[in-house]
């Protein structure tokens, strides 16, 4: 997942990584554990900058070096770039032993070889890990990663807004959610909700709610599928909300970036990653005492709307000496003492639900959790990168809905274009 672990009301801020237990590695690197373990190694994990704390490292390094009597050195990497320095490396003889990677961007590495196979790791400690988090993970039924650290998009809201409206509760249903915005329309000078017509991850969320895929198989090929009945309610359902905004139908969320026009005070709500409240009190510090979070409503109270899920996986370079090492890092990584570690001290949700109550007291955090079982991502096959190049044909869809197209129109206007880029060579 390409984003910056912003500080927010709540969440830890921007923890930046720095190598830690370095050293030469000595002996034969491929060696097993024997009587003194992996005595004389060091395993390179690249982490991405922001993903994981001083602490977090500091302390799995000392634990793992007591386990294995091995080091392990970090190496922060930016993720501007990653793609292409991540292919290089795979390529070389010494690759990272492990490294992070975002989940969309999992299939694709692991269609071209570069990913061990974490089968044998997934039987021994993934028992129980979070099915939703655990798909981008697994390509073409086999265990290339193991689910890391997740974050998804929540309702944040004015508490004085939704006050002044006689708003006392926060909603529970989709039909409540749509009620209180209109409440807010009606009895305040507000607006109820800032959604530009293009903050398609969103949207995303919205079809995986309907059960819909944005793709589908036509022979040995995968084309569009935005004329399939689930994504065109998902197009309706964004429709009815977007017209209680004044955002404009042909931006994203960045364009301008919705917590500065939150921060302004007069709007009632926006949907976004929980972080993205750190924006709104950078713009404006007063704002702060004001926010609230709560999961976005599905269509009954029993279970949330479907939201996109932005994470990174952990993955072990298929042509790393180190394979049995770096699964006994995986190990100690993953355990629930690491992921709760990480998931109190980031606010990301953790790859098991047992763990979700570190998040306990960071309020974006409590927010996004309940969705994370029925999430999903993007169409997790390597031909779906180019889809997400500007300019990205599913902003193209909304945007026509929104100005009068019926969503089998605008599926029409723009299938060209995303099978074209479906069948761009990976």
């Amino acid at each position: 997942m390409k984003r910056k672990l912003i500080a927010a009301i709540g969440v830890a801020g921007m923890l930046f990584s720095v190598a830690a237990c370095g050293g030469d590695d000595g002996g034969d690197s491929g060696k097993k554990a024997g009587a003194d373990g992996y005595a004389g190694q060091t395993l390179t994990v690249w982490v991405m900058d922001g993903s994981s704390p001083d602490q977090w490292q500091k302390d799995l390094a000392a634990e793992f070096e007591k386990k294995t009597k091995a080091k392990v050195t970090f190496e922060v990497q930016q993720w501007n770039g990653i793609q292409q320095k991540l292919t290089t490396a795979l390529s070389e003889e010494n690759p990272p032993d492990v490294f992070e990677i975002g989940n969309t961007q999992t299939p694709a590495y692991a269609k071209t070889g570069g990913l061990a196979d974490l089968a044998d790791l997934k039987e021994e400690i993934g028992a129980d890990w979070t099915e939703s988090l655990n798909e981008s993970s697994v390509f073409e039924g086999k265990q290339y990663a193991a689910p890391w650290y997740f974050a998804n998009r929540v309702v944040l809201y004015n508490k004085k807004v939704w006050a002044d409206a006689g708003l006392k509760d926060t909603p529970k249903t989709r039909d409540e959610f749509y009620a209180a915005l209109k409440t807010i329309g009606e009895k305040t000078d507000a607006e109820p909700i800032y959604l530009p017509g293009q903050n398609w991850y969103h949207f995303v969320g919205l079809v995986i709610g309907e059960g819909g895929e944005l793709v589908k198989k036509d022979g040995d090929k995968y084309v569009s599928n935005l004329d399939d009945p689930k994504v065109a309610a998902a197009a309706e359902t964004y429709k009815k909300f977007q017209a209680l905004s004044k955002a404009p139908k042909d931006k994203d969320e960045a364009t301008p970036q919705q917590g500065e026009v939150f921060a302004k005070g007069n709007v009632g709500a926006f949907i976004g990653m929980g972080w993205e409240a750190g924006i709104a009190i950078e713009a404006n510090p007063a704002i702060e005492k004001q926010i609230g979070y709560f999961t976005i409503p599905g269509p009954t109270a029993d279970k949330p709307e479907g939201v996109f899920l932005g994470g990174s996986n952990l993955a072990v370079a298929a042509g790393s000496q180190k394979q049995d090492l770096a699964k006994e890092f995986l190990k100690l990584a993953l355990s629930d003492k690491y992921e709760g570690q990480l998931a109190k001290l980031n606010g990301v949700i953790p790859n098991k639900e047992a763990l979700q109550t570190n998040l306990k007291g960071n309020a974006p955090a409590e927010a996004a959790a309940p969705a994370a079982a029925v999430g999903g991502t993007t169409p997790l096959i390597p031909e779906w990168a180019a889809v997400e190049n500007a300019p990205n044909p599913i902003k193209t869809y909304l945007t026509a809905v929104l100005n009068g197209k019926s969503p089998a129109a605008a599926a029409k206007q723009v299938e060209g274009e995303f099978n074209k880029r479906l069948a761009q060579q990976q």
